[in-house]
């Protein structure tokens, strides 16, 4: 085993003695639920514990500009009990208080839930899409201008939308809720997962964002930001490519339509995960930035990911397009919305 990379020693050293301060006040571990799923026979739960000061409310707090959200402090080592299905299991938090556990369980295909609590609290529910073995067709979309506008690459826009901006400020992608509403009437069952780079903390405003604006719900797959264990910087190229990887294994009979846009790498990763694994990527539809995005993110305009081209010439469909009418479009030409 590698040793841990000093950033991690570092940052486990500072969170550490302002954990022990904060205890000393009086603060203590609080649970953040997240959107989980499941298949049969087991769950995917997932939350974060956090540390809160004496008597904060248990009612969901205001909306409140950006930069709050990441002044959160992390309890790691906490147990947390989880009830789901009728059995009782104790987790423990791991490193930046993360649970990200799967259990035995067995739940009926829909939205189901699990009870989790710390110490003496009152349990707080985490929600679950539990997939059915006849559920054979999924989405995986990303978030950053796929179906919000965030230009997260321009550094003065990035920091104005993640610490600075309300979300009831931020703005949907147009056609894109429509796309994903017509995705679900012809496929009423499809589980539908977000995956993205961006960070936890920022889970509860993006799930108002897409309720908001009339996305379906389903499972927020973030990552963290700071340092990891192998270095400085957690790479959101590998986060997206390892939730693939797993949502391929958890969910084996499902195929999946991959959204992205072509500002970043969702290119590059779908048409990876498409030629290992043909059978399980249905098709890839990527949203087409403006050329005022493109100079904003690359300094020059894109084109077509050749990885894509090369996906799409293996027989996995790929379609682009500016916005979500002219994807649903594309991929209506194509048959590829079709049920059955």
């Amino acid at each position: 085993m590698s040793p841990t990379h000093r950033a991690a020693r570092i940052e486990d050293r500072v969170h550490g003695l302002l954990e022990e301060r904060l205890v000393a006040r009086g603060w203590a571990p609080h649970l953040t639920p997240y959107v989980g799923y499941g298949g049969a026979g087991w769950v995917r739960v997932l939350a974060r514990v956090l540390l809160a000061p004496p008597r904060t409310p248990r009612e969901a707090r205001p909306e409140r500009r950006g930069w709050r959200r990441f002044t959160s402090v992390s309890a790691d080592g906490i147990e947390v009990t989880v009830r789901v299905g009728g059995a009782t299991h104790v987790v423990t938090s791991s490193r930046d208080g993360y649970i990200d556990a799967r259990l035995p369980c067995d739940l009926e295909p829909g939205w189901a839930s699990a009870e989790l609590s710390v110490g003496d609290d009152p349990p707080v529910a985490a929600r679950l899409r539990i997939v059915g073995e006849g559920t054979t067709f999924g989405m995986v979309s990303d978030v950053d201008d796929t179906v919000i506008v965030t230009m997260l690459p321009k550094p003065l826009l990035a920091f104005r939308n993640a610490f600075l901006v309300r979300e009831s400020a931020r703005k949907a992608v147009p056609g894109m809720a429509d796309l994903y509403a017509g995705i679900l009437d012809a496929h009423p069952d499809a589980a539908v997962v977000y995956l993205s780079t961006g960070a936890w903390n920022t889970a509860g405003a993006l799930g108002d964002f897409l309720e908001r604006h009339g996305y379906p719900p389903g499972p927020l797959l973030l990552t963290d930001w700071g340092p990891t264990t192998e270095g400085w910087f957690r790479s959101g190229q590998a986060h997206k490519r390892a939730q693939l990887e797993r949502l391929f294994a958890d969910l084996p009979q499902v195929r999946w339509l991959l959204v992205g846009d072509d500002g970043q790498h969702d290119p590059t990763i779908y048409a990876e995960a498409a030629e290992a694994h043909p059978d399980r990527v249905h098709a890839i539809a990527i949203r087409q930035l403006s050329v005022g995005e493109q100079l904003a993110r690359h300094g020059l305009p894109t084109g077509p990911d050749p990885l894509t081209d090369a996906a799409s010439e293996g027989g996995t469909p790929a379609v682009w397009a500016p916005d979500g009418d002219g994807l649903r479009a594309a991929l209506d030409d194509r048959g590829l919305l079709r049920s059955g």
